[in-house]
């Protein structure tokens, strides 16, 4: 009986802890292959799912970000700094091994960022309720 009941223990603890592993498809030096004419776009994304952002336009940075990939209370959550004046943070509501989707409903846009791995290709979708902004990279690495 004892037995039986540590088991239960157990098992309720495992079953209720957050998933937090980290989407590991993300790492890498990746460049925009659908930007606008005249536009480079790249993200690069380290093993401790620290990332940049940043495009730019006849050699000038014309945007840059910060990308950050946390745990915050048992979940995943990505921060964008330097679009705004104060960290912008998106919670983790999906995820599989090879995508996910965090979203911030207070955002004005975006207030959903979609990343998902297709082949060698990484695909990711910023949108609001009435618009969306799709990028395509290839892997330079």
């Amino acid at each position: 009986m004892r037995f039986l009941f540590l088991f239960l223990c157990v098992t309720l603890i495992l079953s209720c802890k957050s998933n937090t592993l980290k989407p590991t498809f993300l790492i890498g030096k990746w460049q925009r292959i659908n930007d606008k004419p005249n536009q480079i776009t790249y993200e690069n994304w380290n093993s401790s799912y620290k990332g940049s952002g940043f495009t730019l336009k006849k050699g000038d940075t014309i945007f840059k970000e910060i990308l950050t990939i946390e745990t915050i209370n048992d979940t995943l959550h990505l921060k964008v700094t330097g679009v705004n004046n104060k960290p912008t943070l998106f919670k983790f509501i999906q995820q599989t091994d090879s995508s996910f989707i965090c979203e911030n409903k207070l955002n004005e846009f975006p207030k959903k960022i979609k990343y998902w791995k297709n082949n060698s290709n990484l695909h990711a979708q910023v949108s609001n309720d009435s618009f969306k902004i799709d990028f395509t990279f290839k892997k330079l690495n």
